[in-house]
């Protein structure tokens, strides 16, 4: 039996944690023959930390062999003590009447907290998934906190975007979603970010070829942009299920070398984006961490959407300068 891994989760009594954990402590994000130990981090409030003593009873009760022990906690000290994977899930959502530049502020203290603490006590190999909205830019607040942890170890989730698009493509096109394959998604996590349909494939074809343009660069873009507030106008509360099954592809990839997926990483100028911001990229797992994956032909029209979500992603940075070193 290997050593069990150690796993944080921020908001793990929340809708998307709960539909998280369990997979976790299945085998479904580090495989079937890797044991866990959650650190379960809540907010200090009597509320949030019952729900999760419920939480913790429902896992106790599926009797997961690979779950070797959980940490319940609302301390940041105590909850990414040794951990060598933090889930960022929980973060502050936006209220009515409050502005981007508020909620960007607001969850930017949490996430200024949160690097902290996680540079001063994780783990030497602790690697960072984030969730909680705005991702893209709470990966940046992040990872410029600390010094121990180096920013590529800092990843931000836009799997979603690409799992999304992934199914728009093939409900359109009437095949499988097996099918569809080469759907990457650059920039942020909001609805500037750019599936880049020209580079997708169906069925071993250029989507381009398959699908009618019109549709690709209107209705397409609209849904895949727009679909989480297209989901909270349904069923009254924001996407839940789907963000925790994007996590899992997301880690689930970032340790399987050879995979090629989406995945919100320091650009370093890749594709046109600004060095310093965190944006979608095209990443290929390697034994020892990830590349970006380069050379990648994109047209005016592609080039025209990646620079409108830089220019968000810049301006996102600039609204918390305050809050970088």
């Amino acid at each position: 039996m290997l050593s069990p891994l150690r796993v944080a989760v921020t908001g793990a009594a929340g809708q998307i944690g709960y539909a998280l954990l369990f997979r976790i402590a299945s085998g479904q994000m580090f495989g079937p023959d890797q044991p866990v130990i959650l650190h379960l981090i809540e907010v200090p409030v009597d509320k949030a930390m019952h729900a999760l003593e419920g939480v913790v009873m429902e896992l106790e009760d599926c009797a997961f062999p690979l779950l070797a022990g959980t940490v319940c906690t609302s301390d940041a000290t105590e909850g990414f003590k040794e951990v060598n994977w933090a889930c960022l899930v929980g973060s502050k959502p936006r209220g009515p009447g409050m502005e981007r530049a508020d909620l960007l502020k607001d969850n930017g203290k949490i996430f200024v907290g949160q690097g902290r603490a996680i540079d001063e006590h994780a783990a030497a190999d602790c690697r960072v998934a984030v969730v909680g909205n705005p991702a893209n830019t709470n990966a940046m607040i992040g990872a410029a906190q600390g010094e121990r942890i180096p920013a590529e170890r800092w990843t931000a989730m836009v799997r979603l975007d690409q799992n999304r698009a992934v199914g728009q493509l093939a409900k359109r096109a009437g095949v499988s979603v097996a099918d569809v394959t080469d759907t990457y998604i650059f920039g942020n996590h909001s609805p500037t970010m750019f599936p880049a349909f020209g580079l997708a494939k169906i069925g071993n074809r250029p989507a381009t070829e398959v699908l009618d343009g019109s549709y690709l660069q209107g209705e397409f873009l609209e849904t895949v942009g727009k679909r989480g507030a297209a989901i909270i106008a349904a069923r009254g509360a924001s996407s839940a299920a789907s963000a925790a099954n994007a996590l899992v592809d997301h880690v689930r990839g970032l340790v399987t070398p050879g995979k090629v997926q989406s995945v919100a990483v320091k650009s370093d100028g890749h594709y046109g984006f600004d060095p310093a911001v965190w944006a979608g990229l095209p990443v290929r797992t390697t034994e020892t961490g990830y590349e970006v994956v380069e050379g990648l032909t994109l047209d005016a029209f592609a080039k025209e959407k990646i620079a409108a979500t830089n220019a968000e992603l810049v301006s996102e940075r600039e609204t918390v300068a305050d809050l970088l070193p």
